[in-house]
């Protein structure tokens, strides 16, 4: 008599990454810090991630053969997101070491 678990449809997963992406937007526009800005990327990238993921399950209901491309696009965008925050660590950490300061409008490194 149980009839499992009640999953929630398309639109409320594609309303939290609207969310999301939006959160992440804001914090890239509006924020100095560069730790900010990168934080604000990777939640960007999630808002991605959820996107496809939710697509992702809602061909494999429909029974679309290509269900899981959602779930490799994910994959390959974790990994990118990854390399981007080792990267941009590494480079905040060299700026921080060579300017003493990581807010945006203090980096004038095109200046002599």
């Amino acid at each position: 008599m149980s009839e499992g678990i009640q999953h929630p449809d398309l639109s409320k997963f594609l309303v939290i990454g609207a969310l999301l992406f939006s959160i992440g937007v804001a914090g890239v526009l509006v924020r100095r810090n560069i730790i900010v800005i990168f934080m604000s990327i990777e939640l960007i990238l999630n808002a991605a991630n959820l996107n496809f993921i939710a697509f992702s399950r809602y061909l494999q209901e429909t029974g679309n053969v290509n269900a899981v491309a959602g779930q490799v696009f994910t994959v390959f965008i974790i990994v990118v997101a990854a390399a981007e925050a080792a990267i941009g660590l590494g480079l905040v950490i060299a700026l921080y070491r060579n300017r003493g300061t990581v807010f945006v409008d203090k980096i004038d490194l095109l200046k002599w």
